[in-house]
């Protein structure tokens, strides 16, 4: 199992990145990481894990948090706050449930509970994309499902570029993370995370579906609901204050 670490604190905090884990592991991702989450380096030491690297070909989101937490305890971490980022949301959630000594805090961004109608539409055609080769396709149509127009204005020109750069020898990666976000359903367990919880998102996800991030905050008692107007899955990169509003809730003391 892949991951990166940084930070002075001594606080752990553990990020989980979404269904992009599928094409590429954070491995050699180090500095860009390092960047992007640089204002938790000082208050937090920070691990972002990939999915283990061999991926049994049915494997749930439970079973991803239940080998997540057998790498926590490997590097003798015994309670870290938890930011699950879309699938990595849902890994999160099942953290928490099962393994309730792990988590201090946690953070679910731009995530869903159970399944709609607009992740099984979008993410069984990412999976047809995927299992016909298509990678350019596949990008863009991400992209297009992620961002607002405003955001896309500045990525479309460079979509022929995007859609060549890191194509995977293999999709089988993909197809297995993609199929267990088909499954996924903490729902009605939700009640029994009892940490303090931050469940942030966009008003207009095209991806997980409108309406999931307050379905999520509504189920869990402890919980502080951050919803961006207008925004969608790509709030975290959109919203200029995303990781701000995350540093705040997780602020150690």
């Amino acid at each position: 199992m892949d991951y990166v670490a940084f930070g002075k604190g001594q606080q752990p905090l553990l990020i989980l990145p979404g269904l992009s884990d599928g094409f590429k592991t954070v491995k050699h991702q180090a500095l860009p990481l390092t960047f992007y989450y640089r204002r938790f380096a000082k208050d937090f030491r920070v691990y972002i894990f990939s999915r283990k690297n061999e991926l049994p070909a049915s494997y749930s989101t439970r079973d991803m948090a239940s080998d997540q937490n057998v790498a926590l305890e490997k590097l003798g971490i015994e309670k870290a706050c938890v930011i699950g980022v879309s699938q990595g949301g849902m890994i999160a959630q099942h953290l928490a449930i099962d393994f309730p000594s792990s988590v201090a805090k946690l953070v679910i961004a731009v995530s869903l509970a159970r399944q709609t109608e607009t992740l099984q539409r979008v993410v069984k055609r990412w999976i047809d994309m995927a299992k016909a080769g298509d990678y350019r396709s596949l990008v863009i149509d991400t992209m297009e499902k992620t961002f607002t127009n405003r955001q896309l204005r500045n990525y479309r020109p460079f979509y022929p570029i995007i859609s060549r750069v890191g194509k995977p020898t293999s999709f089988a990666r993909f197809l297995i993370q993609a199929s267990a976000c088909l499954t996924h359903d903490a729902y009605q367990e939700l009640g029994a995370i009892q940490c303090p919880t931050l469940v942030i998102g966009g008003d207009s996800d095209r991806v997980a579906g409108k309406g999931t991030s307050q379905e999520i905050a509504s189920k869990i008692k402890h919980s502080q609901l951050v919803l961006y107007k207008d925004l969608g899955h790509g709030a975290y990169e959109e919203a200029r204050d995303f990781n701000q509003q995350i540093q705040t809730f997780l602020y150690p003391g």
